[in-house]
């Protein structure tokens, strides 16, 4: 699918960033170049010590902020595919910041879609967050607008032979300021903060998250957002599977959060068809014959009603589960009890 093909990364020196750069170079060694675009050099310094031009010839290193858009028209200059992934993602910090966030996360994503429109760019896929569903907190509110903007792109594109899609997703396993990287870190003062003990939240590995961005880019028609099947984990289970001997501490939930998330309300469920893996809802009003999409992918709509939340979830983490993912995803050298 990519070999021969350009792919730019917004925001590729973050988690997602990182092990889509090595899932690619690994599946597709002929592609064309691969661009890692951020504001941050540091991190793409170091990001450049771990897959070296020298080594792969098809690496790029591009330093510019979703922000600019011309610096992003550049960047897109001879590109066929981006995956969007840029944002500012600490919700406490967003609810202090909102005006940052609001240009980060939905000015950077319209930059991204005129930046699209105007160069030769034939997919981007944006990377959403479970958070955007029936949001109660800015970063929730910016992303369900990011989505909301990409999938209308679809409607101004013209005759041109380019896709918007978006995939959206929950907690991402050991990604950077995760949850559970920070029990970890925790784990060593004795200390366990716990906002509070009823909270739930959906789990899904680095490679579950680029295996489903690929998925999106190879099988879009434009306009779909992607909904993986994915388990949740209470957070207690998460305390315990990492440090069942230190204290917890109860701190309360901070400024913007959920007690449980939520990925497909009910209201989505008119439009949420099941493709087997993954669930997908589909635009209102979609540029290509509905009956088609249903036909060529086997998709089932789903009941009336149905909605895809954390707490009332019918696959689970255990403890005993949660540490074998841990030591497979996030660091092999942790020991339990």
């Amino acid at each position: 699918m990519l070999n021969n093909k350009s792919i730019l990364i917004t925001g590729g020196t973050g988690s997602l960033g990182k092990e889509l750069v090595k899932t690619i170079l690994h599946k597709w060694p002929d592609v064309k170049r691969l661009v890692v675009f951020s504001r941050d050099e540091q991190k793409q310094f170091m990001m450049a010590q771990e897959f070296p031009e020298s080594k792969y010839s098809c690496m790029r290193y591009f330093i510019g902020d979703v922000r600019d858009q011309e610096r992003l028209k550049r960047a897109f200059s001879g590109v066929d595919y981006v995956i969007h992934a840029a944002a500012m993602k600490h919700v406490h910090i967003a609810e202090y910041n909102p005006d940052e966030c609001v240009k980060t996360n939905v000015g950077g994503a319209d930059n991204v879609i005129k930046a699209a429109l105007e160069t030769q760019v034939s997919k981007v896929v944006a990377l959403s967050t479970d958070k955007a569903c029936a949001p109660i907190n800015l970063y929730g509110a910016t992303k369900l607008t990011s989505d909301k903007l990409f999938i209308a792109a679809n409607n101004i594109k013209g005759n041109r032979d380019l896709k918007f899609s978006v995939v959206r997703y929950g907690n991402v396993m050991g990604s950077n300021g995760s949850v559970i990287p920070f029990f970890i870190e925790k784990k060593k003062t004795g200390v366990i903060p716990i906002t509070n003990p009823e909270m739930t939240r959906f789990n899904i590995s680095l490679k579950e998250g680029v295996d489903m961005v690929l998925h999106a880019m190879e099988t879009a028609w434009g306009g779909e957002l992607f909904v993986p099947k994915i388990p949740s984990y209470r957070i207690m289970d998460v305390a315990n599977a990492i440090a069942p001997e230190c204290k917890h501490v109860i701190t309360g939930i901070r400024p913007g959060e959920k007690i449980h998330e939520e990925m497909i309300t009910s209201s989505d469920s008119f439009s949420t068809y099941d493709l087997g893996k993954y669930y997908v809802i589909l635009p209102q009003v979609p540029n290509w014959n509905l009956q088609e999409y249903i036909k060529h992918f086997k998709a089932t709509l789903v009941p009336q009603g149905f909605n895809f939340t954390s707490k009332d979830n019918t696959e689970w983490e255990t403890v005993e589960s949660l540490r074998k993912l841990i030591k497979e995803h996030v660091d092999p050298s942790l020991q339990f009890p």
